[in-house]
């Protein structure tokens, strides 16, 4: 599927969001828990004796049945820094075992801590299985609210089902990390800023016996093309920063080994703008083809195998940067898993096998 963000940075116009702003998104109800028919009823025991560590650190050990409470559950967000995980595409609507399977290899062949999904799967209990596999890989889950690129109102029940699974579901509040309410929302202008902060409050009310934070994922550009009409009022209501860095479309791009500047800039805008908060790159990568829809604005950018592996290598090159940033440091997301999910962008080829040597720095 093509990503919305094809356009160039520096002279895209955003199109129709006076229209927009006159559509007034149905809000859900507060902080009740929603009921939906057929939503997960599994019964899971309750202990009272805490695991040892963090999650979710590497050599956590999953323990036997559900905690009684997040006390010392989470690992501190300072320890999050260098790679933490992949974007991981659902709109093929994976099976339970297909889910657990690539979990299983993030973690273990990969060292990853999190896997943070991208569009969406509207199958009747998707949303377990993606729990379900992340309590056996030992795995956090950056949930997401789908917006997608139709203009439609779809997203509102899969709002909806997120929320009565992630209440209904004893395990869900143990891994899922976060949700995201949309990925690109701004730039995509699927709600105007005003309301796209307000549907973000609302969310956080309903999780709020859950602690689960509500985050928008986003490039720099989203924000900034939006100043005028509330997006700061965005930054301020998420709870952690989920910035979207994509080089490759920048009108200076060429090399992936000459990006940093471009990703320096757009992380010393976040810092600036919002110098408390906590940030992950979330969608982040460096496709290896080029298609319709991942085109670059730049004649000099180069998109191959050679560039996606040295993109990788200089952020694994600036782990110490990474550790330092205000705010506890930056932790980055590899988008994404395989080129089955989105084309180009996979550390796996559609064969299966890795297109180049992957084992990026967890710490340093």
């Amino acid at each position: 599927m093509p990503f919305s963000f094809a356009a160039s940075f520096l002279f895209l116009t955003v199109v129709g969001l006076v229209l927009l702003d006159s559509v007034i998104a149905r809000p859900f109800e507060g902080p009740q828990i929603i009921q939906i028919s057929g939503a997960s009823t599994n019964v899971v025991s309750i202990t009272s004796d805490p695991p040892s560590g963090c999650f979710p650190e590497l050599g956590f050990a999953m323990p036997s049945s559900v905690p009684s409470s997040l006390e010392d559950w989470w690992c501190s967000t300072d320890s999050e820094y260098g790679f933490v995980g992949f974007s991981y595409e659902v709109t093929s609507c994976q099976s339970a075992e297909k889910l657990k399977e690539e979990f299983l290899d993030i973690r273990q062949t990969f060292n990853g801590r999190y896997v943070r999904l991208y569009g969406a799967c509207d199958r009747v209990g998707f949303y377990d299985d993606v729990i379900d596999a992340a309590w056996e890989a030992g795995v956090g889950v950056y949930a997401l609210v789908w917006f997608g690129f139709d203009n439609d109102d779809k997203w509102m029940t899969r709002r909806d089902t997120l929320l009565a699974t992630l209440h209904s579901n004893p395990k869900a509040q143990f891994v899922t990390r976060a949700v995201q309410f949309g990925s690109e929302p701004l730039f995509d202008s699927v709600l105007s800023p005003i309301n796209l902060a307000a549907q973000i409050t609302s969310a956080k009310v309903n999780l709020s016996s859950l602690s689960i934070p509500v985050i928008i994922s986003e490039l720099a550009y989203g924000y900034q093309a939006h100043l005028k009409d509330g997006s700061m009022e965005v930054l301020d209501v998420i709870d952690f920063i989920g910035a979207h860095m994509l080089p490759f479309f920048s009108a200076n791009a060429s090399q992936a080994k000459n990006a940093w500047p471009i990703v320096q800039t757009d992380i010393d805008w976040f810092v600036k703008s919002a110098p408390s908060k906590k940030i992950y790159l979330t969608q982040n990568g460096w496709p290896s083809t080029s298609y319709p829809g991942v085109m670059p604005n730049s004649r000099l950018a180069v998109s191959n195998v050679q560039n996606e592996q040295a993109y990788y290598t200089l952020l694994d090159e600036n782990c110490e940067y990474f550790k330092s940033v205000p705010g506890g440091g930056i932790g980055w997301f590899a988008h994404i898993y395989s080129d089955y999910q989105e084309p180009g962008y996979g550390i796996y080829g559609n064969d299966g096998l890795l297109k180049f040597p992957f084992s990026p720095k967890t710490s340093c």
